[in-house]
């Protein structure tokens, strides 16, 4: 329902001023900000023009351009299976029932929003694929029972953890590589050597940052969310969400038993927890290390199939969730294509070298953060991106003498910062939520505003005071 003009302005008046300009910065996304696909064409135009006025020849650009263009159908699979499995967990009752439980806390839209962004950053560091789906869940929940709250800032909450802390706890790739003597180029490992975690992950001025960037993201999150009087509920966007309804067992055919029956579900998920078993079992880098994409993937799957019991309602819950993927199988190869210029053309390293000229010990922490979040808008994907730094940063650092496990986490909490309004992450939720892009910018760009000059000063303390470490090899 709109809101005559004069009643809008009297209401805006009485937010907030962070209500205020998060209700100010949503309205100037909605009408600005473009569809996540157009983004994505814009990106590979604005690296296309770079590359040029770099030197590169334009039919060398292209030829990388469409060379890469396929590069992430693995990623964009396990990137589709994150929306399947959140969907098909999300659907059992079991798990409607703990969700339930939890959207019955608030008693307040605004603190519906800040409990949202607080399961986002936390969960975010156990897995931030769990986070992203899990939160979206939740904020489809508090639609139903919350009056007046806001859906963008309740959805822009639950992206929150992939803006924010994921990459400083167990989804970290840079950390989880840089200490694994297996899984690091050999290239690398004569840089660098190892950096264990106890340099990395387990740093107090890790946790300390992490914290306190929670904290930051929270608060925002909390005093940005608008009153009922100026929220954007669901309903104004013609969203619902409806209870799905208890199937019945009806069988008109003999063939049609093993549908309704448990056997098959059952022995396939016991084979496959005996692999995940062993997979966690048999990890060099521990068994929590182990929860990477696939596996992630996998335990879903695996519960889905128990919790589901029959094949029916297994294959039903598949079938409603398909729809959400469609943004990810779409735009993720025109940002392979971003990824392909940028690597296959030497724009990387000439960017990067320019960065290592510039630099010095007193610098080299805020360079080296602005460098990997400015980088993340072009190259959304922390692990590749973090082989495509490290040889650079690395070196830098090791020459301004700069605690190297301290660089990593740099790139950690650096590269999260871009995820707040690059589309390329948040596809998977607006699939979920039935959302644009355009519609939770404005208050992630809020949290961006704030969180960025907190990690920019952190990273440079904590750089310029902590004892350079030489490499272990």
């Amino acid at each position: 329902m709109n809101v005559p003009a004069q009643t809008k302005t009297r209401s805006e008046t009485s937010e907030g001023r962070v209500a205020r300009w998060g209700l100010a910065l949503a309205d100037w996304s909605e009408k600005w900000f473009p569809d996540a696909l157009v983004f994505a064409f814009l990106g590979v135009v604005v690296v296309f023009v770079i590359a040029l006025l770099t030197g590169e020849q334009a039919g060398n650009v292209a030829t990388q351009a469409g060379k890469n263009f396929w590069t992430l159908v693995p990623f964009t699979m396990q990137m589709a299976m994150v929306i399947i499995g959140g969907y098909i967990i999300a659907s059992t009752p079991l798990v409607r029932r703990a969700i339930g439980k939890l959207a019955a806390m608030p008693s307040t839209p605004r603190g519906a929003i800040a409990m949202v962004a607080l399961c986002a950053t936390l969960t975010s560091l156990l897995s931030w694929g769990f986070s992203g789906i899990f939160c979206c869940f939740l904020t489809r929940e508090l639609t139903k029972r919350m009056p007046g709250l806001d859906y963008r800032a309740c959805g822009a909450a639950s992206y929150l953890g992939t803006g924010s802390v994921w990459a400083m706890g167990l989804s970290s790739s840079a950390a989880m590589l840089m200490a694994t003597r297996s899984s690091m180029p050999a290239s690398l490992y004569e840089i660098s050597g190892l950096i264990p975690l106890s340099q990395t992950l387990l740093l107090w001025q890790s946790i300390v940052t992490t914290l306190i960037v929670i904290a930051s993201t929270v608060t925002v999150a909390y005093l940005s969310a608008p009153s009922a009087a100026n929220a954007r509920t669901a309903e104004s966007y013609g969203i619902s969400f409806a209870e799905p309804t208890a199937e019945k067992e009806v069988r008109t055919r003999p063939g049609e038993w093993l549908e309704f029956s448990p056997v098959l579900n059952v022995l396939v998920a016991a084979m496959l927890v005996w692999y995940l078993v062993g997979v966690f079992r048999t990890s060099e880098r521990g068994a929590l290390a182990a929860l990477d994409l696939n596996t992630y993937n996998l335990i879903f799957m695996t519960a889905a199939l128990l919790l589901h019991w029959r094949p029916k309602s297994f294959l039903k819950s598949v079938a409603d969730a398909i729809p959400a993927t469609g943004g990810v199988l779409i735009q993720f190869p025109f940002y392979a294509m971003i990824f392909g210029i940028i690597t296959g053309t030497g724009l990387s390293e000439k960017i990067a070298h320019m960065f290592v000229s510039i630099s010095s010990h007193e610098t080299y922490g805020l360079l080296a953060a602005a460098y990997s979040a400015v980088l993340g808008l072009f190259i959304p994907s922390g692990g590749s991106k973090w082989i495509i730094e490290a040889p650079y940063v690395l070196q830098a650092a090791i020459a301004h003498q700069v605690h190297m496990g301290w660089v990593v986490q740099i790139y950690n909490i650096a590269e999260a910062l871009p995820n707040l309004i690059n589309p390329f992450w948040m596809l998977p939720l607006l699939g979920i939520l039935k959302l644009r892009a355009r519609d939770l910018v404005g208050y992630t760009a809020l949290q961006l505003a704030v969180n960025a000059p907190i990690v920019f000063f952190l990273c440079w303390v904590f750089a310029r005071s902590m004892p350079f470490v030489p490499p272990v090899k």
